[in-house]
């Protein structure tokens, strides 16, 4: 069985971030709301309690008893984790009377520890708390220190079976320049772990995993041309083969040639794939549907069943609904206060299985998105597919701002394609996380030749990010803006203004609908 770590989640904004950085150590661990019990027949090494927006001097603090786990393995408590640690055992925790945030600096290093193994005095780290650890628990005893904080790490001192750590600040932040280095120490160093969790090692164990859970039965997937659902099928297709059938739906959404490229790619690759076009289908739900982008998104999402339900209905013998549901999904539709009443559900797929009555297999559930693209250059998919940028479900009509048609489709994916292609051409489509072209409902006065004109208006919209949840507009050369606009301009009729979005996410959204 693998080696585990569990990271007790109390509500932090960063403890997502706690995870990835675990994961960049080739170890595995998983998130689970904190009052949930450990299951230590797991092979659990070790514990990390997070950070929170609560104070522990709170009425609704999140408690827990740290009797259940504190001794059976290493535990490291990060922030409120430590000030909830100091208060449990009878220390000293106080509100700050002004919030402690930004970075600062290790400038007393009390001892030596290999938790502070390679961390030199005056390492910057980063705080982000609201209450201060003023004296620690008889019995334990401190580490370090900053100029403002004197309880900024500190330890149990051989009263329990297994070490207890806890810092003050955030290790899991880039401004804790030395951050990675502490979370190896204590994970390999003090927790013994054995950065044995690899792309390769994912790749034998889930399809060793897919072989013994689903057999023989056959397996349904809805391909979406991006990279969670290739990879899913690709780890299903290793595991049973033929016995995997997919669907790629042309919703009529998609960008330009997709479909065709796509469809062409994944039979290359082995896969069993039936290509269903569906684009009038789509178009009729979308005129439907006029101009309110939230039944344009459930327009789409009906008829998607609906074909789906149709073509899955000529097949025989399916028993599995293959989902290519990632990481942070599963962490979402959980609340560090218990499960969510809504589940996230793929947007795909959202409903087939209940009316289906398929059992589901999702092979990526445990994978952050940059893992995701690790284990897809594992399986051998093409670098088209893995370095995909995220495309939203419900495709081109969130970018077309107003009542949707064949012939608004068609504009913007000239106008589209004109714009990823130059990214590629320029070397900048690696360079940036999400990139399109948005067909605004305004129309502008122009001049061509000389004739007035009075036409569309493209914005287009470029954003860097990590995961998705905040994003900052790209900042493309201006002769790169000055190309791609003039291309669009004078190739596709109809568009006569390019302008290009500033905004950042929050307090704008990366799509505009």
């Amino acid at each position: 069985m693998n080696e585990k770590i569990v990271i007790l989640d109390f509500g932090s904004q960063y403890t997502q971030l706690i995870a990835r950085r675990v994961r960049e150590l080739n170890i595995f661990c998983e998130i689970q709301p904190y009052n949930k019990p450990i299951n230590f027949e797991e092979n659990v090494k070790a514990v990390i309690l997070s950070g929170s927006p609560f104070s522990v001097k709170e009425k609704k603090a999140l408690k827990i008893d740290l009797k259940e786990f504190v001794g059976k393995v290493p535990v490291l408590g990060v922030c409120y984790g430590a000030q909830y640690v100091a208060d449990y055992y009878g220390g000293k925790v106080m509100r700050s009377e002004k919030r402690e945030y930004g970075k600062a600096n290790l400038t007393k290093i009390h001892k030596k520890d290999p938790f502070l193994k390679g961390i030199k005095k005056g390492s910057q780290v980063w705080m982000s708390h609201g209450d201060t650890i003023f004296e620690i628990p008889k019995g334990f005893e401190l580490l370090a220190g900053t100029e403002h904080v004197d309880v900024a790490a500190y330890r149990s001192n051989g009263q329990f079976e297994k070490p207890l750590y806890c810092i003050q600040f955030h290790p899991e932040v880039t401004h804790s320049l030395d951050g990675l280095q502490l979370l190896k120490n204590f994970l390999v160093d003090i927790a013994k772990c054995k950065q044995n969790w690899t792309p390769a090692a994912f790749v034998d164990s889930t399809v060793e995993e897919l072989k013994r859970k689903v057999g023989d039965d056959k397996v349904l997937l809805g391909l979406s041309g991006g990279v969670d659902s290739s990879v899913a099928a690709m780890l299903l297709h290793r595991a049973i083969g033929k016995n995997l059938v997919c669907f790629f739906i042309d919703n009529g959404l998609l960008r330009k040639d997709e479909f065709e490229e796509v469809l062409d790619s994944y039979k290359g690759l082995g896969l069993n794939v039936v290509g269903v076009d569906s684009k009038n289908d789509f178009y009729k739900a979308l005129e439907r549907a006029g101009r309110d982008p939230e039944k344009k998104r459930k327009a789409i999402g009906k008829t998607f069943i609906k074909v789906f339900q149709a073509e899955a209905n000529k097949l025989k013998g399916i028993k599995w609904l293959g989902q290519g549901t990632i990481y942070p999904d599963v962490i979402e539709s959980v609340s560090v206060h218990g499960p969510s009443v809504t589940i996230k559900s793929h947007h795909n797929v959202g409903g087939l299985p209940k009316r289906m009555k398929l059992k589901i297999v999702e092979p990526l559930r445990m994978l952050f998105k940059d893992e995701v693209r690790k284990v897809g250059k594992e399986v051998g998919l093409p670098d088209f597919i893995v370095g995909r940028h995220p495309f939203p479900g419900p495709g081109l009509a969130i970018r077309i701002l107003g009542k949707i048609t064949p012939e608004k489709v068609a504009l913007l994916q000239e106008a589209d394609a004109i714009f990823i292609n130059n990214l590629k051409k320029f070397d900048l489509y690696d360079k940036v996380w999400q990139a399109g072209a948005i067909l605004t409902p305004v129309q502008s006065v122009g001049v061509m030749g000389d004739e007035r004109t009075y036409e569309n208006v493209v914005a287009l919209r470029c954003v860097n990010s990590v995961d998705g949840m905040t994003a900052e507009w790209s900042r493309l050369p201006h002769d790169f803006l000055a190309t791609v606009s003039s291309e669009i301009i004078n190739n596709v009729k109809g568009i006569n203004r390019v302008v290009y979005d500033i905004s950042t996410k929050p307090p704008a959204t990366i799509e505009w609908e």
